[in-house]
């Protein structure tokens, strides 16, 4: 573990961008998405209460104020987002993410990875759970909604 000012502080996140508060954390959240090639609206989040990115390795972690629950309409999907959400972005991908599950019929399976197609004709997004299961829906049913864009511009 580095230290900084004698706090211990964790090796993955050494040499973050940290950001706190809701409108820094959604700031930070919408350029890594944009960044990295993933649909804008991915990552619902509200209550932030910190945000951070190391260029480094691609760790990314969030921590919110309550889990949120949130339906992608467009593909009649729910997702919760847990208090506590990190992974490890790069073009195209999140890889290694925790805290995220999407229900299922009955079940709340947790999402490990979430990729685009490199091929931007297709415009496909994948998200692949710990069993190894991958369900696809077209990117735009995870595009930001107009109402966030307008609460991002205030």
């Amino acid at each position: 573990m580095a230290e900084r000012g004698g706090v211990p502080i964790p090796v993955e996140k050494d040499g973050a961008i940290v950001t706190k508060g809701d409108a820094e954390g959604f700031k930070l959240a919408r350029q890594l998405l944009e960044e990295f090639g993933l649909p804008l609206g991915l990552l619902p989040l509200a209550g932030v209460i910190e945000m951070g990115y190391v260029p480094s390795t691609g760790y990314i972690w969030v921590l919110q104020e309550k889990k949120r629950l949130h339906n992608f309409k467009l593909v009649n999907r729910l997702a919760t987002y847990d208090v506590e959400i990190h992974g490890y972005i790069e073009k195209g991908r999140i890889k290694k993410l925790k805290g995220v599950k999407v229900k299922e019929l009955t079940m709340w399976p947790p999402i490990f990875e979430v990729y685009v197609d490199d091929d931007d004709q297709a415009g496909m997004i994948h998200f692949k759970s710990l069993a190894g299961i991958t369900k696809s829906f077209p990117v735009e049913a995870f595009a930001l909604p107009l109402e966030a864009e307008e609460i991002s511009t205030l």
